[in-house]
């Protein structure tokens, strides 16, 4: 490249920052309609209904959305958001978020529902056997019925998970760059351990994002 032109210099500046900017731009999921997110068809489970503000319902026994695509396939770190509300009668245990590739590696979201109107996040990611780690303290427990932001990291062989912009958990754990699979919202991928409560915003990150720079209500 000619540096001695300014466009051309100009360009060499710019250039890199444009990409560190597209890289870090976080691919976001309204999740405001049942039969379609952001852009992709999805098949439906039940009667999910959505509410202007409230995202979609899901009836903790037979709703759920699955979409053709994973949103973090080829990521080696990657950070996803999820904004949600569960219910305080939901299912003792629920999966309301789930990525699964072709080779069976995967990623979900879970609560566990406790006595006294009460929540604890269980993350888990699955590369195999081998190399597998799930994230729950049921004592770090959060109110049910108040919109949350909750999140999981992973970079460099380490997992973290946030409520509301403040770490909780962490710890190490190979996960290999997931291939193509399929999105789950409400309900594992075998339909079982259904969500009851309100999912209104995923945003998925191709970095790793520092606790700062996670959502929080």
């Amino acid at each position: 490249m000619n540096l001695r032109s300014p466009a051309a210099f100009l360009s060499a500046l710019l250039l890199p920052l444009l990409a560190t900017a597209a890289t870090a731009d976080p691919v976001i999921w309204k999740v405001s309609q049942p039969d379609q997110i952001a852009g992709h068809t999805t098949k439906i489970h039940g009667s999910p209904t959505a509410a202007p503000g409230e995202g979609l319902t899901f009836n903790g026994a037979t709703d759920a959305v699955f979409l053709d695509t994973n949103p973090i396939e080829g990521l080696s770190e990657f950070t996803i958001e999820i904004n949600f509300r569960p219910d305080a009668d939901g299912p003792a245990e629920q999966r309301f978020f789930h990525i699964e590739d072709k080779h069976k590696s995967r990623l979900l979201f879970e609560t566990r529902i406790l006595p006294g109107g009460l929540w604890a996040l269980d993350t888990f990611l699955y590369a195999n056997d081998d190399h597998k780690l799930a994230l729950l303290d049921r004592t770090k427990t959060h109110p049910c019925g108040q919109w949350t932001w909750v999140s999981l990291t992973y970079q460099d062989g380490k997992m973290t998970h946030a409520i509301n912009g403040v770490p909780e958990l962490a710890g190490e754990v190979a996960f290999a760059p997931m291939t193509a699979g399929v999105t789950s919202i409400g309900v594992r991928q075998n339909l079982v351990h259904w969500f009851k409560g309100n999912i209104r915003e995923i945003r998925i990150h191709r970095t790793a994002l520092a606790p700062a720079a996670l959502q929080h209500e």
